[in-house]
Formats: C-alpha cells, sequence, structure tokens
C-alpha cells in the first residue's frame, strides 16, 4: 500500500531552488500579498501580468528559477470569515496537487502563505497533505489492474515548516486512511467478507496489532446470532459467507484509555426480503465504509504505536443478501446480550450486526480501564439528511458527561475531519419500545429513515438496548460510554456512494483525539 511519503522541509530557499530533489513547488495561499518569499512573488507576479487566471484560480506555471521547472499557485480564498475553516486550504490542496501530478511531478513541494491568527490552522500544512493524499488516491481495483506507479505516480509530499512537523504521525494516519478507502471503495466480489477478512490479515501482518478471524459458521450462529441472521441468506455461497475480525492493539507503558470499537462491514445490501429498488442498490458496496473506517484506525495505531492506549475492534463483514434462506421481517431473534429483537425491515441490517459486536465489546469493556465504545457505521440516510457531509456522533449519558462527541467535533474542525453531535431522548427509546411480551425491541419501522423523525438517533437507542449497554447508563454501579457514529454523509466526497471516493471519515478526529504525538 505505498502512497506518498510526507518530508518535512525548514530551509524554503534552498527546498524551492532548481537543484532540489523537489520537482515542483506547490504555493497555498489567500493572495499574492501573503505569501512570504520574494522569490516565489516574483515569479507569480511576472506570470499574474499574462494570465488573468492567476490569483483567481488554480494555475500551472513553468519557471526554470524554482524546482523542477513547475510552480503551482493555489489561492485558498477568503479565511477570515465565521464560515471558513481548514478545509479552505484542504480543497486547494487537492486541486494543486493533481494538476502538478498531470504535469509530470513526482514529488511536489507544498508551502502555505499567511494564514490568520487563529487556531483553526494551526494544522493546515498536515492538512493539506492528508488532502492531497485523498486526493491522488486511485481504487484498488485499478491498481491491482494497471501500473500502480503510473497512475498514482507520485511517491512523496514536501512539506515546508518553520516548526517541528511529526511526519510519522501524519505517515502513520495516511496508512490508515488508506486502508479505510481501500476496504469501503473496493467492488463487492473483490472485497466480499472473506477477502475483506484476508484484506485485514495482510494489512496487519508482522504489525502490533494481533488479528483472529471468526468463519466458523456454528459459532456465528451461536455467538453472534443478529449478524448471523443478516448473513443467513449468504452462507450458501462459499465466497460471501460472513466473517468476525478481530483487532487487538496494547500500547506500552501503563495503560490510560481503552477504545472499543465495531465496526458496520455490510459488503453489498441488497436489502435482503426488503429489497432496495429504484436503483438504490448502486452504490451498496460501500455499506462497509464504517468497518473499512474502524480497520483505517486500528492501522493508525500500529503503524504509530502510541503508548498508554489499548485498542480491541470487531468488524463485521457480512453481504445482506436475498434468497430462499433470508431472514424476514416479523422474526424474532435473540442478540448476543439475550434481548428479543422483532426484525422491522431487513434493510435496517446493520444495527443487528453492530448490536451483536457491541455485546461482545461491552464485556470486554467490564474489566478495562477507563473504557470507551463506539460503533462506526454507514447506518443511516437520516444523517446525510440532517448533517449533510458532517460525520453524526450520538452520545449515551456517559459519553456526553465525558464530552466524547464534542471533543471529536472540535478536533475535526481542526483536522478537516468534522461532525455534528446529536443526543439520545426519550422518543428514540419508545421508537423501538415492544409492542407485545414476545419481543423486548423493535429493531425498526418499515420507512427509509431519511423521512422518518430522529431517523438517525434512534437507531443508536436500539444499539443500547440490543447490546445490553443500557444497563451501563449513568446511575448504574458501571457506567460506559458509547458514542454511536454515523457516515453516511460523511463517508465519500460528493455524496455519490458507488462513484465518489470513500473519504476514510472518521479516521482522522479519532487520531487527533485518541492516538496523541510523542
Amino acid at each position: 500500500m505505498a502512497f506518498p511519503q510526507a518530508k518535512v522541509e525548514h530551509d524554503l530557499l534552498s527546498a524551492i531552488s532548481p537543484d532540489s530533489t523537489w520537482d515542483a513547488v506547490i504555493v497555498l495561499a489567500s493572495d499574492v500579498n501573503s505569501i512570504d518569499n520574494p522569490k516565489l512573488v516574483q515569479q507569480i507576479m511576472q506570470h499574474q501580468k499574462v494570465d488573468a487566471r492567476i490569483g483567481r484560480e488554480t494555475v500551472l506555471m513553468v519557471s526554470p528559477d524554482v524546482a523542477g521547472g513547475r510552480l503551482v499557485f493555489a489561492p485558498v480564498g477568503s479565511l477570515q470569515r465565521d464560515m471558513d475553516d481548514v478545509r479552505r486550504i484542504a480543497d486547494a490542496a487537492k486541486q494543486a496537487v493533481l494538476m502538478a501530478r498531470e504535469a509530470g511531478a513526482v514529488n511536489p513541494l507544498l508551502v502555505l502563505g499567511a494564514l490568520p491568527d487563529s487556531p483553526a490552522f494551526v494544522h493546515a500544512l498536515e492538512v493539506a497533505y492528508l488532502a492531497a493524499c485523498q486526493a491522488l488516491w486511485q481504487p484498488l481495483e485499478a491498481r491491482e489492474a494497471l501500473n500502480e506507479s503510473e497512475i498514482e505516480p507520485i511517491r512523496s509530499i514536501g512539506l515546508y515548516s518553520a516548526s517541528p512537523v511529526d511526519c510519522d504521525w501524519l505517515i502513520a494516519v495516511e496508512a490508515g486512511r488508506r486502508l479505510a478507502r481501500d476496504l469501503c471503495g473496493t467492488e463487492p466480489e473483490r472485497m466480499s467478507p472473506p477477502q475483506f477478512a484476508e484484506y485485514c490479515q495482510l494489512a496487519f501482518a508482522n504489525s502490533a496489532v494481533k488479528v483472529s478471524v471468526i468463519s466458523d459458521d456454528a459459532i456465528l450462529r451461536r455467538d453472534y446470532p443478529l449478524l448471523h441472521a443478516v448473513a443467513r441468506a449468504s452462507t450458501h455461497v462459499e465466497r460471501h459467507q460472513p466473517r468476525v475480525i478481530r483487532l487487538e492493539y496494547t500500547g506500552q507503558g501503563t495503560i490510560e484509555n481503552t477504545l472499543l470499537l465495531a465496526g458496520k462491514g455490510i459488503t453489498f445490501d441488497t436489502g435482503g426480503a426488503d429489497l432496495k429498488t429504484d436503483g438504490h442498490m448502486a452504490g451498496m458496496s460501500r455499506d462497509k465504509g464504517g468497518a473499512a473506517a474502524v480497520a483505517g484506525f486500528m492501522l493508525s495505531l500500529a503503524k504509530y504505536q502510541p503508548k498508554g492506549v489499548k485498542a480491541i475492534a470487531e468488524i463485521g463483514a457480512v453481504r445482506n443478501s436475498i434468497g430462499s434462506d433470508a431472514f424476514v421481517a416479523d422474526e424474532i431473534i435473540p442478540s448476543h446480550a439475550g434481548v428479543r429483537v422483532r426484525i422491522g425491515n431487513t434493510d435496517a441490517e446493520g444495527r443487528l450486526v453492530l448490536a451483536d459486536l457491541l455485546s461482545h465489546l461491552r464485556e470486554d469493556a467490564l474489566h478495562a480501564v477507563s473504557p470507551s465504545l463506539f460503533s462506526v457505521a454507514t447506518l443511516t440516510g437520516h444523517a446525510a439528511r440532517a448533517y449533510g457531509p458532517y460525520t453524526a456522533y450520538v452520545e449515551n449519558g456517559a459519553a456526553r458527561q465525558a464530552d466524547c462527541g464534542n471533543k471529536l467535533c472540535e478536533l475535526g474542525d481542526l483536522w478537516g475531519d468534522p461532525g455534528e453531535t446529536s443526543r439520545l431522548r426519550r422518543e428514540d427509546y419508545d421508537f423501538v419500545r415492544p409492542r407485545s411480551k414476545a419481543d423486548d425491541i423493535l429493531s425498526s419501522n418499515n420507512g427509509p429513515s431519511a423521512v422518518t423523525l430522529r431517523g438517525h438517533q434512534f437507531p443508536a437507542a436500539f444499539l443500547c438496548i440490543a447490546s445490553g449497554l443500557d444497563k451501563h447508563e449513568l446511575s448504574s454501579e458501571l457506567p460506559l460510554p458509547y458514542t454511536h457514529v454515523d457516515i453516511a454523509g460523511s463517508g465519500v466526497e460528493g455524496g455519490d456512494w458507488q462513484h465518489s471516493k470513500p473519504s476514510a471519515a472518521p479516521v482522522t478526529a479519532l487520531a487527533a483525539r485518541y492516538m496523541p504525538k510523542g
């Protein structure tokens, strides 16, 4: 999984000189006046005399006096308004690095102009690097079928900074993001449940993360009954059979925080017996984005190896197929936690998978140091309807008291991986209440979540109950902070689930919060 490596430069004059090892200089700035280098200013202003686009859009200039003879000036626009954030710089970096690539650069250097004196831009250079890597990523199928060095030619990206930059941290985060994009963005046969597990095993081979995979049907049926029900119609097809992937990282030193993450890995979602129609099945190979992000974050931990952190992840890689053995609405299926779940809609399958994973992680949390639980999933259209391209963090009482969601949102803003927080309310629990003595909880209604009131919040209430986490609220003897992370709106760029690039959200926000720099 090669990708452009980050390398810091502290001497700008040397870095931009024609005999430098860099072969393109990318300048990201609000305007020419904000560039603190006379040589670059002179080059840009000379070209401005003959090209009126300079300063208004990203432009490549032939400049023999700079590294590689290539100078890209990418205006970032206003950074002073209340609505402006570091993504202005990220967007400009994406355009500029693609232009440099098309011009033949393989080792471009990023240079930032002066920025507002605001904490909002303190990580702007690192965000530019991550954004450039996002823009340069090509799908795994393309890399396997074509010449990888031709479609992903850029080998390194220079970062000019007068201050220290932790490139090891950046590279670890990007390694995780790249794994997340590969797992999420690959078509359903190449990344079927068994191959999803194999790709994880390959990614974590000889790393600081221990990998174990459950493939035995009898064990899955017994220990993950809801997950197995979702997979039931796929079990007779060997290449589609379900997997549970467990990833474990234990940092050196005294453990101060334990993270427990459940990832929804629906490798293809037909909707099951409640079949998706009217073209809504396209893009459903990306319904594994939550599992992909969890695996990506775990790889970041494996690469950076922070001390004092323990992390356990369980990923349910499942295909929600339709067939003679498909589970159907009205079935009552006990969860791993012993909660009798009445199925309301087979297209609300992700919460079933997550409930069993969370129940196992709940048992791990009972004996853990400072545990925090998360479920990460492309779960509801309502999250996208409510928050657009932002990750939704839905907290239980203990997580809210720990300020979990707000801290992730604050750091996400600084790192270009933004989110919004939601609260669980009594209406959410009432929505999934049992309607008879035959069951303990209803999995969902039978309408689209996007047009259901509190459509991304009530599934979190379901997850609390079905996993047994409702026994660990603030008033209990052992409160367990739990945050449900819905990336249905943030999981791909631009909202096109069939064609857009996976965003790897919320890997960066999680790393910023729980993978402190050395």
